[in-house]
């Protein structure tokens, strides 16, 4: 069984399909076409589906945030992932581009396309169904208690791999509650930074900055800060907007999308601030969680309700002044911004980090802090907080036949990375029954 249908889940599925293993894929979101609607509904009218949103579903979250596809990892599985992309209708040019991306338009039929492999190959997925506990005799684990349409049942499997994704905290919570060996680790927080894409265009380009050959301008920034936790840009969205991200009541996420053809009004990026466990407040492995969730729920009242999202400009936010209004640079966010003062929603120690990182990458792309640019807030779902303990055959420790894989169990960040450890994990399946 697999459990998750992004990037991590979709690639070991196809990986053990192609093997002639016929996985069992099960995700508790939507699939991408379906899906799609509940992402329109929360973009337009404020109205979550805990189940189904830019964080669960077929697809991951990597679905709704551009389909970027450049890591930093040296993985083998970098080339087979890309010609994987291509042969299900992702642009051929992504095989040889510097920084390749399919964009969120295109990515939702790729993403639908690499499912109907999965079954044409013999494997099976369920959609809208739930891994609610694993079923565990002694140190090995014989299969799961699953859930869909209110009705749960046994599926018995000895072989699991947990592709759930960096936001499925009621999955890690139980999984925990399991015995399962989990630590914390540094992930990043931060808010989402808005220019007009014409400023990034011509602050890359200069006087080419209309040529029809270039695309949307992107920009790479990064500073270090004398407390050592460094403030970075990520998932940069040229031609983009902000999207609402959250997937729980009552709390505001933030995140980034563009289209394949990048032409929106403005450009935007995460403003990060790396987070250290010391700053958790608390040794419990999950405590991360509890520090994002404390900070969403800030957005939420901040916002005033609805998913409503707290925005400040980056002049009044470097001056500590409470943005009234908002100038050249108009918020994208939907289902809405107000005007508000971050140093509400954010800990002290990364709003003075955002400051310095302001400032100083102001020197690197000169108009980074133009006063009229937007901070929208908060982004907490950069990665995981928790990493899944696994042992050098990819299981995890204590507990034979369960996989953690990708970036719900710590180990990835992006769809690349996700895909290849995904990939990784099938082939540790795979020869550990003697099927390669």
């Amino acid at each position: 069984m697999v459990v998750g249908a992004g990037p991590a889940g979709l690639f070991a599925a196809l990986t053990l399909a192609r093997a002639g293993a016929r996985p069992v894929l099960i995700e508790r979101g939507k699939p991408v076409d379906r899906r799609t609607n509940d992402v329109n509904a929360m973009q337009e009218q404020g109205v979550l589906d805990p189940d189904s949103n830019v964080q669960y579903g077929e697809g991951g979250a990597g679905a709704f945030s551009d389909g970027k596809l450049t890591c930093g990892i040296k993985s083998p599985h970098v080339r087979n992932i890309l010609e994987t992309f291509v042969s299900h209708g992702a642009p051929e040019e992504i095989l040889i581009d510097q920084k390749p991306h399919i964009g969120t338009d295109r990515l939702k039929g790729v993403v639908a396309s690499i499912r109907e492999e999965i079954i044409r190959l013999g494997g099976t997925v369920h959609f809208e169904t739930r891994l609610e506990k694993l079923i565990i005799r002694g140190s090995h684990v014989e299969g799961a208690v699953i859930s869909c349409n209110g009705e749960s049942r046994e599926f018995l499997t000895d072989t699991i791999l947990l592709c759930i994704g960096h936001s499925a905290r009621d999955t890690v919570q139980t999984l925990f509650s399991q015995g399962l060996r989990m630590e914390q680790k540094p992930f990043a927080m931060g808010v989402r930074i808005e220019h007009p894409r014409a400023f990034i265009d011509r602050s890359q380009y200069g006087s080419f900055a209309d040529h029809p050959a270039l695309g949307a301008a992107s920009y790479k920034l990064i500073c270090h800060t004398p407390d050592g936790r460094g403030v970075y840009t990520f998932c940069m969205c040229p031609g983009g907007e902000v999207i609402a991200a959250a997937s729980q009541p009552g709390g505001v996420v933030t995140n980034g999308m563009s289209f394949h053809a990048r032409d929106g009004v403005n450009s935007n990026s995460a403003l990060l601030v790396g987070v250290r466990p010391q700053d958790f407040g608390d040794d419990h492995p999950l405590a991360g969680f509890v520090l994002q969730r404390s900070i969403e729920k800030a957005a939420f009242r901040a916002g005033g309700g609805g998913f409503i999202a707290p925005a400040q400009r980056v002049g009044d936010f470097l001056e500590n002044r409470t943005s009234v209004s908002f100038g050249e640079v108009i918020p994208s966010y939907r289902p809405g911004v107000v005007p508000a003062d971050l140093r509400t929603v954010l800990p002290d120690w990364i709003v003075e980090d955002l400051k310095k990182g302001i400032r100083a990458m102001n020197a690197q792309l000169s108009g980074f802090a133009n006063p009229d640019a937007v901070l929208t807030g908060p982004e907490t779902r950069s990665s995981s907080p928790v990493r899944i303990s696994r042992n050098p055959l990819g299981e995890a420790e204590d507990l034979r036949g369960l996989y953690p894989v990708g970036e719900g169990a710590g180990y990835a960040g992006g769809i690349v990375s996700a895909a290849a450890d995904g990939i990784t994990a099938a082939l540790h399946v795979l020869s550990a029954n003697d099927l390669i």
